[in-house]
């Protein structure tokens, strides 16, 4: 192996194994002290980008995302040393603003599927009257409650809708999973009554106090739940 090569792969990875790079490594000391030289300098790089992440930064950076292309940003697997450098300017200046700006619901509600993803594959059978509990737990949504059982639900939690506490339940279609946002109602909140992405369908109405959205893959499921939640939500 020449020198241009043996130098090109070290670049690349000092850690290679291979055995031609390691006859050209151990052919001579000066090439064994610089690819030592690599290796440490891969080391502090490591260490480098190994940040402690503050808390409440996973949902900062979620909200930031809504403002730009959440499918892109959730595919993005690799944090560069200027990502790093910028986290902190990202969820103190620009999540503080976000808060005072619109909430495009029906966004936010896409991102927020594929953010917490996991929640559509739970298989649990919650009862209304457990999601009416977590109703009166937010204190912004007066009475509101269901009557009765609306179909089946799988999952049920709280989630932030900018700054908005609300509920997160997935309920079973006919045809697949759906997720249902019911969220109190505020003035900086725009609805609307469709929107979708290049998987998810949604669809946002009103039912007194709060704003309900619900995406799924199939629009056939998304009445049908509509319907159910317009009959059993007062």
């Amino acid at each position: 192996m020449d020198e241009l090569k043996f130098r090109r792969e070290a670049y690349e990875n000092p850690n290679n194994h291979d055995d031609d790079f390691l006859s050209a490594m151990r052919s001579s000391d000066e090439r064994q002290a610089f690819v030592k030289d690599l290796k440490r300098l891969d080391s502090q790089i490591e260490s480098a980008l190994k940040v402690d992440v503050p808390e409440g930064l996973e949902a900062k950076l979620l909200l930031n995302q809504q403002l730009h292309q959440h499918q892109v940003q959730r595919r993005k697997t690799g944090f560069t040393m200027a990502l790093v450098a910028s986290v902190a300017f990202v969820a103190g200046i620009s999540f503080t603003l976000l808060r005072l700006g619109p909430v495009d619901l029906g966004q936010h509600a896409l991102a927020h599927v594929y953010h917490e993803d996991m929640a559509l594959i739970s298989h649990d059978d919650v009862s209304f009257n457990t999601i009416n509990t977590q109703l009166a737990s937010l204190g912004t949504l007066a009475n509101a409650r269901f009557t009765e059982q609306p179909g089946q639900v799988l999952y049920s939690t709280y989630c932030d809708f900018q700054g908005v506490k609300s509920i997160h339940l997935v309920m079973q279609g006919a045809q697949g999973k759906v997720t249902l946002f019911i969220v109190p109602v505020e003035d900086r909140m725009i609805l609307d009554e469709a929107f979708a992405d290049n998987r998810y369908q949604g669809m946002g109405f009103a039912a007194d106090n709060a704003y309900m959205l619900l995406v799924g893959e199939h629009h056939d499921d998304l009445n049908n739940i509509k319907e159910e939640i317009k009959q059993s939500f007062i």
